[in-house]
């Protein structure tokens, strides 16, 4: 998490707390992505 906080900036440089938490929002919404990226795609034979 350390890492993805350097990456994207560690402080939140906007003033208004509406752009704020749409920053926010934005990095939850790629992280989620990145996390979806490297899970496996596995399927059971029976």
């Amino acid at each position: 998490m350390v890492r993805i906080k350097n990456y994207w900036g560690g402080t939140l440089s906007l003033r208004n707390q509406t752009t704020q938490i749409s920053k926010i929002d934005a990095i939850i919404k790629a992280l989620n992505k990145l996390i979806r990226l490297s899970i496996p795609n596995t399927k059971t034979i029976v």
